[in-house]
């Protein structure tokens, strides 16, 4: 019985919930045991594993909780007979009982009667869940725990499985937009600003139910779509940071404050808030470039009238990341978007695309197009402020970005607006946009789930590699394996 001990206690809850017995449960006391219930699994990290498990034992029928120990002494060791949770478990149930103990007791002095699984439990059984979890103490430095393991699950298991993440994280997605979407919603109602007014919404507001005509201004959606654009542009390690400038510097206030042709004005506001320009009071004007000045004058003229969050250079990472994708970059990359959503309808121009054009693959060509930004000015010459490149720079946001910014922001931003809208077909239309997408780029997780899933052959599609994702944050990375279709097909 000594290597039995290795078998977790899961593996034990995931028998006792399929009740898969050699032979009907009896008491190491003698008396039967009928389970009318197993009862509700606990997964929280106190109290015992079942509760309100329904159990004949003997002529009663006892409802209340159950505790699955790997060995008796647990009990005790665990602390289970001094603590008052447990005072309502009706059967305790181990595998390992090597002294034949018929009871355990609780903290107000009950005794409770014991099973011992081991005499009920195929012995084939116990040595494959003990070879798995060999495997997986052998198999520490895989990046899915499963790996050498997912072979025995069917494909088709596995793909549906995957993909049904792939909507379960774009609905998640969707969830968050529209949340965003109801605060915008309560800012423009009470001509709040952010950041630096601080605010708490209402419950009564976040819980009850909006019309499509809460949401019939324009600027709430351009808004949001500017903000979730930015906050894209950001990758990892500047996304909050890119989010926080978008929320601090609003469309109202460049519609209001700056003229519509004058890119300098508009690319003066973000820098300085980002806190990225240079002094260039303090700086030799031989150190200076023509156009850097030129944007300290604008930012003369526009700095008097903005009163919002002024950010720290500091703020921003720029360490390890490879220049093309510097924050300074996406920032006057991402400029291009703020100009199309404000003065080129932008927005219209999406809804209309996604109305007419029939096919799909053309479609997808089409919108990623729309998000690709080609460099220009002086730009094209430089990383950060007054120190020339040395090579041109051909884009602000390419080909890679600009799919990730149609998966990530576009579909789940007019999934929500469509359905607001009530337009149950362009919903449709957006979920198959979804499911038949193909991206040229994969990253590091979605290449080592597929390579441990057996899946490569569906990695570019979106679906299954969003899936992926979801798979290795939400279910691997916490060893949520007994949550898992996958991982419960394996381990059990």
């Amino acid at each position: 019985m000594r290597k039995f001990r290795e078998i977790s206690e899961n593996e034990l809850q995931n028998i006792w919930i399929k009740q898969s017995f050699l032979s009907p449960l009896i008491t190491q006391s003698g008396d039967g045991v009928s389970v009318l219930d197993v009862g509700n699994h606990n997964k929280d990290a106190s109290g015992p594993d079942f509760k309100n498990s329904r159990i004949r034992i003997g002529n009663l029928v006892y409802v209340g909780d159950v505790e699955i120990d790997n060995d008796y002494d647990n009990w005790k060791s665990h602390g289970h007979n001094i603590d008052a949770k447990y005072n309502k478990v009706i059967l305790h149930v181990c595998l390992i009982n090597k002294r034949n103990y018929q009871y355990v007791y609780t903290k107000d002095g009950r005794k409770i009667p014991n099973v011992t699984l081991s005499n009920f439990i195929q012995k084939e059984l116990l040595e494959k869940i003990t070879s798995k979890m060999q495997i997986l103490k052998e198999q520490t430095n895989n990046f899915l725990r499963c790996s050498s393991l997912s072979e025995s699950v069917e494909l088709r298991d596995k793909k549906s499985f995957v993909a049904k993440l792939g909507i379960e994280r774009l609905n998640k997605k969707c969830e968050k937009i529209y949340q965003r979407l109801k605060e915008l919603l309560y800012i423009n109602e009470l001509k709040l600003k952010e950041p630096t007014i601080k605010y708490s919404l209402h419950p009564d507001f976040m819980n009850k139910k909006f019309s499509a005509s809460d949401f019939k201004k324009k600027i709430l959606w351009q808004q949001l779509f500017y903000e979730l654009l930015f906050e894209s542009l950001g990758y990892s390690q500047n996304k909050e940071i890119m989010k926080k400038l978008a929320r601090a510097i609003n469309l109202n206030f460049i519609v209001t404050n700056i003229r519509k042709n004058n890119l300098n004005a508009l690319e003066a506001l973000f820098f300085n808030v980002a806190g990225m320009m240079p002094e260039v009071k303090n700086l030799p004007k031989s150190e200076i470039s023509e156009h850097t000045l030129q944007l300290a004058k604008e930012w003369e003229k526009t700095g008097r009238l903005y009163d919002g969050k002024i950010f720290n250079e500091t703020d921003w990472h720029f360490f390890r990341i490879r220049p093309q994708n510097f924050p300074t970059i996406r920032i006057i990359g991402g400029l291009t978007y703020v100009y199309q959503i404000l003065y080129n309808s932008f927005i219209e121009d999406i809804v209309k695309k996604l109305e007419e054009i029939r096919k799909i693959p053309i479609l997808i060509n089409s919108l990623r197009s729309m998000f690709i930004v080609k460099s220009y000015g002086y730009w094209q010459q430089h990383y950060i402020f007054d120190q020339p490149a040395k090579q041109k720079i051909k884009y602000f946001i390419g080909y890679s970005r600009a799919d990730e910014i149609v998966i990530n922001v576009l579909l789940p931003f007019f999934m929500v607006y469509f359905e607001i809208f009530s337009k149950e077909e362009m919903s449709k239309k957006i979920l198959k946009i979804y499911n038949q997408y193909e991206q040229r780029n994969d990253n590091k997780i979605t290449r080592e789930v597929a390579e441990s899933l057996k899946l490569t052959d569906y990695l570019k599609f979106t679906v299954y590699s969003q899936g992926m994702i979801e798979l290795y944050r939400n279910y691997c990375t916490k060893k949520r394996c007994a949550d898992c279709r996958i991982g419960k097909e394996i381990f059990e």
